[in-house]
């Protein structure tokens, strides 16, 4: 929360706010899920068998906290009114701890639910993130399209939950470094990026359809081995469904991708050659997520 306000803008104030509010929120459905179970069987342990109310109100709460559909709303506000380097945080490092919840309290949770919000998940995901011009805005409907994918496959494997959620952190810093480094904030900025660095536009585009999940890449991974482990289940509607979900956000990123590395702006001459200049920002830490976003399939 100090994060997002330190900027002191209006827009920073509101984010923080609506964060604070959406957190604040899912953290007291937790403790009241815990309460009524509590009320129900005797015992405090989340990790115990849930009363049917409770697991319900549970996974409800940590789907709040991940920012899943229908239950996504504050993400793509939170993150539009906060800088470029805060969004990175938001949409990586705040997913952590209420995964971890999600992995400890598997067996707990309501299945159909993480099912159907998962499903729900990469079809807004793909859908939001269709008509947005801010960059941040699109990665925040992308991330949303991922968490969906790591929600319907959490109830049934959790290792590759585990391996989802890494794969996603990687390609998100990935992406993020290099809108950091490139500064843009919308996909009219992305036109200049290969004034900046021939290299940067490569990998961006690498890194962009890799998140797209385009089988070369490494995003190609995760949705594989769900895709496969969902049809074993039997789920083939509901894979169905997010495969073809999955083509929406492909479509928002391959129009970041022309953008970025496909096009030439009309630019006038002087802005041509900023790759003679050092650059500002620290490029050292794109180097590993770059790679590891890009060459991970052959670990498969």
């Amino acid at each position: 929360i100090p994060i997002i306000s330190t900027m002191h803008h209006p827009r920073s104030t509101e984010a923080a706010t609506k964060y604070f509010l959406t957190q604040a929120a899912a953290s007291a459905l937790i403790l009241f899920s815990s309460m009524t179970n509590a009320w129900n069987t005797g015992s405090w342990d989340i990790t115990q068998p849930l009363t049917s109310p409770s697991h319900i109100l549970l996974t409800m709460a940590l789907a709040m906290k991940l920012g899943l559909a229908p239950l996504h709303f504050w993400l793509p506000e939170v993150i539009q009114g906060s800088t470029m380097t805060t969004a990175f945080i938001i949409t990586t490092w705040q997913k952590i701890a209420p995964m971890s919840l999600i992995f400890l309290t598997m067996n707990n949770l309501s299945t159909s639910v993480f099912l159907l919000m998962g499903l729900l998940s990469s079809l807004v995901g793909g859908w939001g993130g269709l008509n947005q011009t801010q960059t941040r805005k699109i990665m925040a409907y992308s991330s949303i399209a991922h968490l969906g994918w790591m929600a319907t496959i959490s109830s049934i494997m959790t290792n590759i939950l585990i391996m989802n959620l890494l794969i996603y952190l990687i390609m998100t810093t990935s992406v993020f470094l290099s809108l950091i480094i490139s500064k843009s904030k919308t996909i009219q900025d992305t036109t200049s990026t290969w004034t900046l660095s021939p290299t940067l536009t490569i990998i961006m585009l690498l890194s962009l359809l890799s998140l797209g999940g385009l089988p070369p890449l490494t995003g190609f991974i995760p949705k594989w081995l769900i895709m496969e482990e969902l049809i074993l289940q039997n789920f083939n509607l509901l894979i169905s469904m997010m495969a073809a979900s999955s083509l929406l956000s492909l479509y928002f990123y391959l129009r970041l991708t022309y953008t970025t590395a496909l096009t030439l702006s009309p630019n006038t001459t002087q802005t041509k050659f900023k790759w003679r200049f050092y650059p500002n920002t620290p490029t050292m830490f794109i180097t590993t997520p770059a790679t590891i976003s890009i060459f991970l399939l052959p670990m498969t």
